[in-house]
């Protein structure tokens, strides 16, 4: 069965950190059609290859050489697919043969499993991209083609409910004491890694337990955030989020002349949502204004229109015959940039033949949560630099 075919549980482990914060998120979500954007089809096809060839490389008998280039060939013909994803997965499957080749006796791997969660969600399954069991360890791998967001293993719910159900599945052949958790996401260059006990994750499923009770009645309290609200289908209509971004917005008291960089910190915070849900709640208008219905106040109309070739090379052609314009001033020779040429040869000979040609330079100052894991930087200069500066 193909990656997009696969059923999908009312509570979902990749959905996990939305009804586990918005409990009667998960009911509400089933009055919307479940939509596939572009990019997750994209995804869905870089998975499919990943699996193929993690398959390849640990079952060659069952999985042999032909079977894996025709396998290969058909997803080739598929209209998403990008030469790209070959470089993207063998990146995915190198951490999984790093990891296997790094161990004293060969795991035993077990690829795209359904792993059986109903000892804590009711009805609940997943699917693992790739599980390692090797002595009292159990390694759950996941591998993301999106480059939109970075996802950071550490008490990660969607990986501890995978690894949950690879638990339970190898208890009975395995002296299961540690959890290994690692997320790949090489299109933005990232893998993380978190580990933790076996008794930690277990109280993670005691706490799994009393809020997928609740999720599947649609009971709880709704608790609008945004990474819950990010991908959830009733983000738009949410009367709960509705709610609590206008109150934000608006609701902020007696304005004083000037406001304290604490009190900035603050409604940074509280405000950062408002922008994307007037985002969210306008493409749900326009698709309501597009589809007939009335949205008082607002209408549907064509944007921007822009000009395009019907055909390039014939309008040029024409150009140059009747000696309006000389060919070699209708193209610009430009080279490269940086990122093309890398993707053109690979990164690995990109840095080995010319890496000394590279320097990188500091990105524009930006701010984010203080949360994020980059050093802070400043303009203030230090005592060290002002002595320098005296010398």
């Amino acid at each position: 069965m193909g990656h997009a075919e696969r059923a999908h549980a009312l509570l979902s482990a990749s959905g996990a950190h939305r009804w586990l914060t918005c409990t009667p998120s998960a009911k509400l979500e089933g009055q919307f059609p479940d939509s596939t954007s572009e990019a997750a089809k994209e995804g869905t096809l870089a998975h499919e290859l990943a699996e193929l060839k993690v398959r390849h490389y640990f079952y060659t008998v069952d999985f042999g050489k032909r079977k894996y280039t025709t396998r290969v060939n058909k997803l080739k013909k598929e209209e998403l697919w990008k030469d790209e994803m070959e470089r993207y997965t063998n990146e995915y499957l190198e951490v999984l043969k790093v990891t296997a080749l790094s161990l004293g006796t060969a795991p035993y791997v077990a690829i795209e499993q359904r792993l059986d969660l109903s000892d804590w969600i009711p009805e609940g399954f997943g699917t693992a991209d790739c599980v390692m069991v090797y002595g009292n360890t159990v390694h759950v791998f996941d591998f993301k083609y999106g480059k939109g967001v970075q996802v950071d293993a550490e008490q990660n719910p969607q990986m501890m409910l995978y690894a949950l159900g690879a638990y339970r599945a190898y208890k009975m052949l395995y002296p299961i004491a540690q959890i290994k958790m690692t997320i790949i996401q090489p299109r933005i260059d990232h893998i993380s890694e978190w580990t933790c006990t076996l008794e930690e994750l277990l109280a993670f499923g005691e706490e799994v337990k009393e809020k997928a009770m609740l999720a599947m009645e649609g009971k709880g309290d709704y608790h609008p955030d945004e990474k819950a609200c990010r991908f959830c289908r009733a983000k738009a209509q949410c009367r709960a989020r509705s709610d609590h971004n206008v109150k934000k917005a608006f609701n902020i008291g007696e304005l004083p002349p000037l406001i304290s960089a604490e009190e900035a910190g603050k409604r940074l915070l509280e405000l950062q949502d408002v922008v994307k849900y007037q985002k969210d709640l306008q493409d749900w208008a326009l698709s309501e204004c597009l589809a007939g219905k009335d949205v008082p106040g607002w209408k549907a109309v064509e944007g921007r229109s822009t000009r395009d070739w019907t055909d390039m090379d014939d309008a040029f052609d024409k150009l140059i015959k009747t000696g309006i314009t000389p060919e070699e001033m209708l193209y610009e020779k430009k080279p490269l940039t940086l990122a093309q040429v890398e993707k053109m040869i690979g990164k690995k000979e990109f840095q080995e033949t010319i890496g000394e040609f590279v320097v990188k330079k500091s990105g524009k100052p930006t701010l984010v949560k203080e949360s994020d894991k980059r050093e802070a930087i400043t303009n203030r200069v230090t005592a060290g630099q002002a002595f320098k500066e005296e010398k």
